[in-house]
């Protein structure tokens, strides 16, 4: 597919500033990010004290403030939830109105090339500054451009709009949940596989949630997990039931329409993992992901 763009209104960036944002930041969070390279921006979770994730950040270190990427649904809240830890620390946290976000999906490592761009060798969570604008590799075929809505116009001049669905679906392809109100507080990380994602880190200090995570992670104890599923009809609310044999074994965290249907990501129970599921009476098919969901 060629390179197509997308504007992502559903996604902002908050922006940390302050002598104190990295170590703020690091405490908060369930990856390291102190000493954070500045050519990577990880996935990370804010969890609360039960492990459960309130929300999944990426996080991005430029050299005058940290940027952290999350779905608009929720950010205003999640800002005040995470200025009550400030306390003393010289950070400031406000939403970074100046930064658009948008997709660029398809085979673009010719065309980012053209534009100064090494992109074939790039990995998964790659960041590169062209001038004002960033760029982030989240997966083959995908990249987020980070910056001034007319700085992202003129960089995306020539190539064709698609729809914002697409990295959605690009995302669910990858295993990466957004993480909004309707599911904030409700999943241990494991449950949304973030270890898999590389959005914690077990060893690192102290964070939200960090020692019911660690446990999980040493000791075991989920007892489902999300996987991604394929089905011939219209993507199903956040919420929906899975179902085997007519009880709810699982619930759905994400979907986008796909080309024969939609695709989904759903929490299921492991024991049910490998029966018939349906989802609002339409059977799933489970599709892969870049990495085996365990089985804890």
């Amino acid at each position: 597919m060629a390179l197509q763009h997308a504007a992502l209104l559903d996604t902002v960036c908050l922006e940390a500033r302050g002598a104190d944002a990295e170590a703020f930041l690091h405490a908060q969070l369930s990856r390291t990010v102190a000493d954070l390279d500045p050519t990577s921006a990880p996935l990370a979770a804010w969890a609360d004290p039960r492990g459960r994730v309130r929300a999944l950040l990426r996080v991005c270190r430029l050299p005058e403030r940290w940027l952290l990427v999350t779905p608009r649904d929720g950010a205003d809240e999640l800002l005040k939830k995470l200025r009550m830890f400030v306390l003393r620390s010289k950070v400031t946290l406000e939403r970074a109105d100046d930064v658009r976000v948008a997709a660029l999906l398809g085979d673009g490592d010719e065309w980012l090339a053209a534009h100064g761009i090494s992109a074939a060798d790039a990995p998964p969570n790659r960041l590169v500054r062209r001038g004002d604008l960033t760029l982030i590799r989240v997966g083959p075929s995908y990249w987020q451009a980070l910056g001034a809505f007319s700085t992202r116009v003129s960089f995306t001049a020539g190539l064709e709009e698609a729809s914002a669905s697409g990295a959605a679906l690009a995302e669910i392809g990858l295993g990466i949940p957004a993480i909004t109100p309707a599911l904030a507080e409700r999943f241990v990380a494991q449950m949304l596989n973030l270890d898999e994602l590389d959005a914690v880190s077990f060893d690192k200090g102290c964070y939200p949630g960090q020692e019911i995570i660690a446990r999980v992670h040493n000791l075991g104890g989920v007892k489902r997990r999300a996987r991604r599923y394929g089905a011939p009809a219209e993507p199903p609310a956040i919420g929906a039931s899975v179902l085997a044999a007519g009880s709810q074994i699982g619930e759905v965290v994400r979907s986008a329409p796909a080309r024969l249907g939609c695709e989904l990501l759903a929490v299921v129970d492991h024991a049910a993992a490998d029966l018939p599921l349906t989802c609002g009476g339409t059977p799933l098919a489970e599709l892969p992901l870049p990495f085996e969901v365990p089985r804890d």
